[in-house]
């Protein structure tokens, strides 16, 4: 076994023991790894365990198993920083792929956002929240509240929380690429709005080669005006970018119209051919898609000093599953 398999191997175990949120022993790190295409074995996975406590990456609890410590998790961000660009678009990918939304039926899976917060604030800010919802500046009204010690995926939604799923623009790629039409998701950015009108993409950061989520990216960093645009008819919002072929447009804007019946939107009619949509760059022989983020709502909240832990592109639910409207 070569030094990088193996430090691809570590690495692995590594994420394994992050993605669970109790103790986890030897077995079942060995049914995970097993999983991600590791046939490593419970022995060989003790082996490592061994490696990985005496560098101070993990830590035994007992009889439970192990946890990550906090120099596993940084040695998780730090290696085979190559090997995870593009783990984005991967990700991507993978979701659009378990799309199976019918925009004639109103059913199936869609992609979804998950944000985390304090219940009363939630309660406290669902006026403001709507007013975004109904100034159209997002996908769709939808969404699904999960309670304090519901667990999603492998996030647990602490008590005295809600988990707020909101439904994400990539459900809308999804739904094109499996009615026939090649889609390809290029940026997430920046949309600044002037008098209730978004005329470009301030700032933009590609879907390829990055292994952060742009509208994460823009959130950390509190590049957003929702406030202005609620205020005055202007400021800044997020908002995503893909490309299809020029000669799939009229069979898109049928989709779309679709997928409006079943409160999934927030395209901008800004859908055309050209050197640029939004000031964006759009290549030769296509047309670009601009779609408003799904968790706009929530990013106002942000705004106020109020905290939320989103998680966009999060994982695949039933759309019937989205019962609320925000």
């Amino acid at each position: 076994m070569t030094e990088f398999t193996t430090q691809r191997l570590i690495i692995g175990i590594l994420k394994t023991i992050s993605e669970n949120n109790e103790p986890i022993g030897a077995r079942l790190i060995a049914d995970k790894m097993n999983e991600r295409g590791y046939s490593l074995g419970e022995r060989g996975v003790r082996y490592h365990l061994k490696i990985l406590d005496a560098n101070g990456f993990t830590k035994r609890v007992g009889y439970s198993g192990r946890i990550i410590t906090k120099k596993g998790i940084a040695e998780i961000n730090n290696a085979l920083v190559g090997d995870r660009m593009g783990f984005v678009i991967s990700r991507i990918h993978e979701l659009l792929y378990s799309t199976t939304f019918d925009p004639y039926k109103k059913s199936g899976n869609i992609i979804i956002n998950l944000s985390i917060m304090d219940k009363d604030d939630l309660y406290r800010n669902k006026e403001l929240i709507h007013t975004v919802i109904q100034k159209g500046y997002t996908v769709s009204p939808l969404c699904h509240i999960f309670e304090g010690g519901e667990k999603v995926s492998n996030i647990t939604i602490p008590q005295g929380s809600v988990g707020i799923a909101t439904i994400c623009a990539l459900t809308i790629d999804g739904v094109l690429l499996k009615q026939g039409i090649p889609i390809e998701t290029k940026y997430g950015g920046i949309i600044q709005v002037d008098n209730g009108t978004p005329v470009r993409f301030t700032d933009l950061i590609s879907y390829t080669g990055t292994s952060l989520d742009p509208i994460m990216i823009f959130m950390s960093k509190k590049m957003t005006d929702v406030m202005g645009i609620l205020d005055n008819d202007s400021g800044l919002l997020l908002g995503n970018l893909r490309e299809a072929p020029i000669i799939a447009h009229e069979k898109i804007m049928d989709i779309i119209s679709l997928l409006n019946g079943a409160d999934i939107g927030g395209v901008i009619e800004h859908i055309h051919a050209g050197d640029t949509v939004l000031s964006a760059p759009i290549s030769p022989g296509k047309i670009g898609i601009p779609i408003y983020a799904g968790v706009n709502p929530l990013v106002v909240l942000v705004e106020k000093g109020i905290e939320v832990t989103t998680h966009p592109i999060s994982l695949i639910m039933d759309y019937s599953e989205m019962n609320t409207i925000l």
